[in-house]
């Protein structure tokens, strides 16, 4: 009898783990907490590296698909001074598809595909070790038994603790979003100013990093070190309390490169947590994690490719045929050190994009970038 596999969580991770193991016949059920896909915004748009979210899509036969819909001239990276002076301005080449962006709604879409992903379905708790297999425990009271349930549901993973008792904890640095719709026409100005990419100002303590997606759809980050607590005396959906809020903490930079702020049409609050950067657990039979639930890091471009490129082997291997547990073993062991090498360097990358000195973050730049 073929095993009965659960993936908890619809983003990335878990729909490529379930799109590879469909591409070689294996049933697999989805469950996802939100009632529908479009039941929230999916985020900003998302770089995929050849050697790894690339890999993971070419492992689900979903690679030339990907090419169409994605946007190498969004690989594009302009920085700025406070003062709006141009101090970088990178642009790839029109060959360049190391790391395309493609916008979260349409990877979303992509990896769906045909699979029968149950929305609506929140886990509340998973239970591995007894008679029957791993049981999941659902919000609607019913519950199901599998012989694995990975854990995709992200950094308040539901299946975590299950295996471990780390918890994220916070970094210091919050991020507050903002969109502008339209842009070009609009603010073709700032649209201009953005470019076909990305946009980063680096002041102290604080940036703001503008992101291109499709459709003239445009990301907005102001990042900076605060207590978590910052806003306690501001309503966060006040729209208006906010914007003066985040031009009075970016006060005296450039009027142009304010206009990222006073454009944006709402905020949402981000501070970022992150889970222990070797964050590894005894190994239990029937469950696993993979993506943030098991290596939360700063969002700085590694998140859902390791993610995507993880549940792709997993599924790989589970299909071979071998041994489940031995495959979930060997897996955990492979992922603990790439995930503990990923978050090390996004670690410190936080560390200098957000930093006393801006210089730190132009210099991270100059390391990453072709010259």
């Amino acid at each position: 009898m073929r095993q009965r596999i659960a993936v908890v969580g619809g983003g990335p991770g878990g729909l490529a783990f379930a799109r590879v193991l469909h591409r070689h016949g294996h049933p697999v059920a989805v469950f996802e907490r939100d009632p529908a896909p479009d039941a929230r915004p999916p985020g900003g748009t998302l770089d995929l590296h050849e050697g790894l979210g690339q890999l993971a899509l070419d492992k689900a036969g979903l690679l030339s698909e990907f090419r169409a819909l994605s946007r190498p001239e969004g690989q594009a990276m302009r920085i700025l001074d406070t003062d709006g002076t141009v101090l970088r301005d990178w642009r790839p080449r029109p060959d360049d598809r190391a790391n395309p962006e493609i916008d979260r709604r349409q990877l979303r879409d992509l990896l769906l595909g045909p699979l029968d992903v149950q929305w609506g379905r929140a886990v509340t708790q998973v239970v591995p070790g007894t008679r029957d297999g791993v049981v999941v425990h659902f919000a609607d009271g019913r519950q199901e038994t599998f012989d694995l349930v990975v854990g995709a549901d992200g950094a308040w993973s539901r299946v975590r603790p299950a295996v471990s008792s780390a918890t994220p904890h916070y970094t210091g640095v919050t991020v507050v979003e903002t969109s502008l719709d339209d842009v070009d026409t609009r603010a073709p100005a700032l649209a201009r100013l953005i470019g076909d990419g990305s946009l980063g100002v680096y002041g102290v303590n604080r940036a703001l990093v503008a992101q291109r997606n499709s459709g003239g759809h445009v990301k907005v980050y102001a990042q900076f070190r605060a207590p978590l607590d910052w806003h306690t005396h501001l309503d966060l959906v006040d729209v208006e309390a906010v914007r003066a809020s985040l031009l009075a903490l970016f006060d005296g930079w450039a009027a142009r490169v304010l206009d990222l702020l006073r454009h944006g049409t709402a905020f949402v609050h981000r501070p970022l947590y992150v889970l222990p950067v070797s964050h590894t657990w005894t190994h239990a039979p029937g469950v696993t994690l993979l993506g943030d639930a098991a290596h939360l890091m700063p969002p700085l471009g590694a998140g859902a490719n390791l993610a995507m490129l993880e549940g792709a082997e997993l599924a790989e291997s589970i299909a071979a045929g071998e041994d489940l547990d031995e495959v979930v073993r060997a897996f955990e062991e492979r992922m603990w050190v790439r995930a503990g090498r990923w978050a090390t360097i996004t670690a410190a990358g936080l560390e200098r994009l957000v930093s006393p000195n801006p210089a730190a973050a132009l210099a991270l730049f100059d390391e990453v970038q072709p010259s």
